[in-house]
């Protein structure tokens, strides 16, 4: 029995088709004899599940009533009904032969048979069913002086009785992104193994992995815009930043192809958060971005009042080299009024430690403690056990954290009795740019440069956005930020911001052990398990703390009691209620939808930026986090010899 069979009411179609005159110009084409020998085009468009069509179609009166459908089948995917009348049959029309295409798809999968084109150019289509020897075919050509597409020939008969492929090899990755488009728009993280179950519950209609990844890639462009056009409006966009944010800095640079090298962006709200209200300490670091044509984002961030992440400039570039981070520091030279000395924390990469030395004269360089340890391990030749490792980077932090000469001596002496090459590295690693027993800069106890995660964060949700709307969800993040945390401390009742009032607290608990001896000058002895010696006007302790943090240190505070004084007049400003809402009282303006503008003849020719020649590469990205491989990697050990680096299946030993 066929799929399909005649209503009674239908004359019975005979071998060849009646041939259908063109009524717009007024000539009759006569078309190919449907069953005649052609060579077969196989459609890599289609496929669908195999399944029967239900339902009886109703035929407009002025369309040619050619077949009706026969009954329900219950395999029939129930998304697809809508599509049972997409065609009707001759004499039907559309506008192109897109859309003829387009609808002969949607009505093979809600009547689930496969086809193949037998012709198809810009101006007719023939197409059989993929199964050899069912008589179902039609055939669609152009109206004469129009683009019109009209149905000249139709047999709608199926005797194939639903022997189809079900692999979905032939599914259009269009056609995907058309369906699944309005649910990626609703959740962004819709997974292709998702499209993959509900497409084939839905429609019947079986994919593959790669099929729904590559539909979902076409609907993410069709949603958020074209990424090379993205590059292109990187003119306007930077334009139109400096003007709805005006004192912002917004530009950029290309190569000589014309292709995209770098961009930087700093509002005028973070600039001036940070000179009136932070710390003149900047952390510089460097994160991948997993975009479609990769790439780096490099960023300035600094520390609030209550330390928490203030972003103060960043920029895209198209790798992290010394030339972009020289780019990068000039531009932040700019868009800054403020005088050094500055505290930067960086790598120690030759490219930074040049740099800041050039544009930022008089301020100092502090290398990240962290980049500091991967480099440690790194470079250790010997082959040391986990647990080795953990001691020597817990001596090393603690050289580092030392906040005399002596204790660091002694927590080097302690890496120096486990490994002497360790010991020669960290003497050789400059200890003037990381120690706080010997760096003279402030970077207020922060020992590392990766501040600035929560910035980071909100680069990866929008990493697979095109390039200017990426920029613009970190600046609504920012926006967002300010907004809040000015919102927050509005309610604050302290004179110092939360977590300071609770530091304080705690180092105030701390005087009851102290013994203050005083003096009738500024410097006095103050005793406990050590012996030391506080100069109240100079703000300074022999232990260095107070120094290091610009907070008093306990034996500060007990001195400051004796005086009847209160400590928080000895608090650096920048951890004050009043300096916190300083940094956060200018806003972020929206940046409308950017257009390229219409030029007139009078206009300058607007600079082209096209994407970079890098490409993310094959496959799926890695979701390794940042950091320390071999800090966490336990190191092998043999339960035979006890040897390290192998296992007791790859032992070498004699029993």
């Amino acid at each position: 029995s066929s799929r399909t069979t005649l209503s009674e009411t239908v004359v019975p179609i005979e071998t060849a088709l009646d041939v259908v005159n063109d009524v717009v110009g007024g000539t009759t084409e006569t078309s190919m004899a449907l069953d005649a020998p052609l060579d077969v085009i196989d459609d890599t468009n289609i496929v669908v599940a195999a399944a029967a069509a239900p339902a009886r179609i109703n035929i407009p009166a002025e369309i040619s009533p050619i077949f009706s459908v026969g009954p329900n089948d219950d395999k029939n995917a129930k998304a697809a009904e809508q599509w049972l009348n997409t065609i009707t049959g001759v004499g039907q029309r559309f506008s192109g032969v897109h859309e003829f295409r387009e609808s002969l798809r949607k009505y093979a999968i809600a009547h689930q048979f496969a086809f193949k084109y037998k012709k198809n150019d810009s101006h007719r289509v023939t197409v059989k069913c993929k199964v050899e020897g069912c008589p179902w075919r039609i055939h669609a050509s152009r109206l004469s002086t129009t683009q019109l597409i009209c149905i000249k020939k139709m047999n709608p008969t199926h005797t194939c009785e639903g022997s189809l492929s079900t692999t979905g090899h032939q599914a259009t990755r269009s056609w995907v992104a058309s369906i699944i488009k309005d649910k990626l728009k609703a959740f962004p993280n819709y997974k292709p193994k998702d499209i993959v179950n509900d497409i084939k519950q839905e429609y019947g209609v079986h994919l593959n992995y790669f099929q729904a990844w590559r539909g979902k890639e076409i609907a993410k462009e069709q949603l958020q815009g074209s990424y090379k056009e993205a590059y292109n409006q990187l003119p306007f966009f930077c334009e139109k930043i400096m003007e709805t944010n005006p004192g912002s800095l917004a530009t950029f640079t290309t190569k000589e192809d014309s292709s995209f090298h770098r961009l930087f962006v700093s509002f005028r709200a973070s600039l001036f958060g940070f000179q009136q209200g932070c710390r003149p300490l900047l952390f510089l670091d460097g994160v991948p971005v997993k975009s479609k044509y990769q790439g780096t984002l490099l960023s300035a961030t600094a520390a609030d009042g209550d330390d928490g992440v203030f972003p103060v400039a960043f920029a895209v570039v198209d790798a992290e080299t010394d030339d972009n981070w020289h780019w990068f520091l000039l531009q932040l030279k700019t868009a800054l009024s403020v005088e050094p000395p500055l505290t930067f924390v960086a790598d120690r990469e030759k490219g930074l430690r040049e740099s800041i030395a050039e544009i930022f004269k008089g301020s100092y360089h502090a290398y990240c403690l962290r980049y500091l340890t991967d480099e440690l391990i790194r470079d250790l030749k010997g082959q040391f056990s986990h647990e080795v490792k953990r001691l020597m980077i817990e001596d090393f932090h603690a050289a580092a954290c030392a906040t005399k000469p002596e204790s660091f001596q002694r927590s080097l002496e302690s890496i120096k009795s486990i490994s002497l090459e360790a010991y020669n590295w960290i003497i050789q690693s400059e200890p003037q740019k990381w120690a706080n027993a010997y760096f003279q800069g402030a970077r207020y106890n922060h020992m590392t440069s990766n501040f600035g995660e929560l910035f980071y964060s909100w680069a990866s949700e929008a990493h697979e956005l095109p390039i200017t709307q990426m920029v613009d969800v970190i600046r609504g993040k920012i926006m967002e930020l300010i907004y809040s945390r000015r919102s927050e401390s509005n309610q604050w009742l302290t004179r110092l911001t939360p977590s300071m009032e609770e530091k304080l607290d705690k180092e105030s608990q701390k005087v009851r052990a102290l013994q203050v001896l005083l003096s009738a000058g500024s410097t006095f002895e103050v005793r406990g398990d050590s012996i030391e010696n506080v100069n109240i006007d100079n703000w300074d302790c022999s232990c260095r703390a107070w120094q290091l943090t610009g907070f008093p240190c306990c034996h500060a505070i007990a001195v400051i009691s004796c005086l009847a004084q209160s400590p928080y007049d000895y608090c650096s400003r920048y951890f004050t209620t009043e300096s916190y809402r300083l940094t956060y009282s200018e806003s972020i303006n929206p940046v409308p939808s950017v257009e390229m503008p219409l030029l007139l003849n009078s206009s300058p020719v607007p600079v082209t930026v096209t994407p970079p020649p890098t490409r993310r590469p094959p496959g799926r990205p890695s979701t390794k986090k940042l950091g320390s491989a071999d800090m966490s990697k336990r190191q092998l050990q043999c339960s035979k010899c006890k040897g390290l680096g192998h296992n007791k299946s790859t032992c070498k030993e004699l029993l």
